[in-house]
């Protein structure tokens, strides 16, 4: 018997809690919907792939008997990292694909990232294979399986495209995710000397939680830079599609300054395209974009978001704050962690010292990503009653595209609603910190006077 939660299809994907909300009968559920949708576009060929996590063999299995009881022949992609199911879409005869994927989430979740017909799908589109599983409204057939190794045509993809100037030595730390099947031999195959943390895919992370985005996770990668003769340092999360960098004096440099590097270079190849980042990015990437002739794009947060205005745009080039980086430049316009990881040792390797040049990029004093818990159903009409209520003196702008970013001439604060758990995410900038601690006490100042009980994270 069925027991099916809407609470587990969200913003960008479907996540739940295996044993609880997630088992194999909703897995075949989701495949029949999926299935028929990917039926409804006039296609007949989906590919599917599972990370590293325990559950992912009897998901996967539930999944392609789903997708093959809809009509859809299934080609089996077997254990790989999200960008590479992505890869699959593109050079496999299939538009459609299904990663079966809990990310960056605890060992006991699990779920799927999915791309229809060549768009990686959100919201309402993911809202309807909930309504066409309530409804049963399914396509009926019996399609094929069959398995695919893409591991090497990934790799060579890669190694085709990406040339490093001299060779370098490097850290890799893949928190026992997925991407460790594959980091290694790709950095090695352009020429890296390669020292390996975690990179044993272990779905019970036993070292620590496979995320770059939160500094904890980097403090093993960061004692391995001091401890060797390795000159850069980089991390993934658990199914490979974001990235991490840390410098040799154990500097992290986030995503959103990763980006300065990565647009100076592809602006050389694309003059006056847009480049496209998220609210959560310094204030620091537009004056830098447009110095060098791009034009400056903020967006909404989420990976499928940010990939569907890149299709709207033409942008080359994409970043999200939590790492995703999505290159249309050269590759594909998904998002790749081993790739923008090979991208950025592409551009390191032209220098003598290549922490210099990451820690030379502009910066401020800022706090990292801050979580604001609520109740399940009050983040959304809390940041509502903010855009519509809230007065912030002495700033310079609101922007209210994700939640609300306060601009002020000294630094920004924002608060924006998660898509994926019941939490305002919050992040500060300011060029002192006593700036920085001026916008967040006007923050806590209007939190709490809509939401007294607040309990804020700072």
């Amino acid at each position: 018997m069925l027991t099916l939660s809407q609470s587990i299809f969200k913003a960008y994907d479907i996540r739940g809690v295996i044993g609880s909300t997630l088992d194999a009968d909703v897995a075949r559920a989701i495949g029949r919907a999926f299935g028929s949708a990917v039926r409804a576009k006039g296609e007949q060929v989906v590919v599917i792939g599972r990370d590293g996590r325990l559950s992912g063999p009897e998901l996967a299995a539930a999944l392609a008997e789903g997708l093959q009881a809809a009509g859809l022949d299934v080609v089996d992609l077997g254990v790989v990292a999200t960008p590479m199911l992505y890869l699959g879409t593109h050079v496999l005869d299939a538009q459609s694909g299904i990663m079966v994927t809990g990310s960056h989430n605890p060992p006991d979740y699990n779920g799927f990232k999915m791309v229809l017909a060549g768009e990686a799908i959100y919201g309402d589109t993911i809202q309807a294979l909930y309504q066409a599983i309530i409804n049963k409204e399914f396509s009926e057939g019996a399609g094929s399986y069959r398995t695919y190794d893409i591991a090497d045509a990934y790799q060579q993809r890669i190694a085709g495209d990406v040339k490093l100037a001299r060779p370098m030595k490097i850290a890799i730390d893949c928190g026992n995710g997925v991407a460790g099947a594959f980091a290694g031999a790709l950095y090695r195959a352009l020429g890296c000397e390669v020292i390996e943390l975690f990179c044993e895919v272990d779905g019970t992370f036993p070292n620590h939680h496979p995320d770059p985005a939160h500094p904890e996770n980097l403090q093993d990668l960061i004692r391995c830079l001091q401890q060797t003769d390795a000159e850069i340092g980089l991390a993934f999360d658990g199914d490979g599609d974001r990235l991490g960098v840390v410098t040799k004096d154990g500097q992290i440099i986030y995503p959103d300054r990763q980006l300065m590097l990565f647009a100076q270079d592809v602006l050389t190849r694309h003059p006056g395209e847009q480049i496209l980042y998220d609210v959560k990015c310094t204030r620091h990437l537009a004056p830098w974009i447009a110095e060098r002739g791009g034009k400056p794009l903020m967006w909404k947060t989420g990976h499928s978001l940010v990939k569907a205005k890149m299709r709207e745009t033409g942008a080359p080039l994409g970043g999200e704050m939590s790492g995703h980086i999505f290159f249309k430049d050269r590759w594909y316009g998904f998002d790749d962690g081993m790739y923008a990881g090979a991208r950025m040792l592409e551009l390191l390797s032209r220098e003598k010292d290549p922490s210099a040049v990451l820690n030379a990029l502009p910066q401020s004093v800022s706090t990292p990503e801050l979580q604001l818990q609520l109740k399940e159903g009050e983040s959304f009409p809390l940041i509502a009653k903010l855009q519509s209520e809230a007065q912030f003196p002495g700033s310079d702008q609101i922007i209210t595209i994700d939640g609300l970013r306060v601009e002020y001439p000294d630094g920004f604060g924002l608060a924006r609603s998660s898509n994926t758990t019941p939490v305002i995410v919050m992040r500060f900038e300011a060029e002192s910190q006593q700036g920085l601690q001026r916008i967040q006490a006007e923050f806590k100042r209007v939190i709490t006077a809509a939401k007294p009980d607040a309990v804020m994270p700072y």
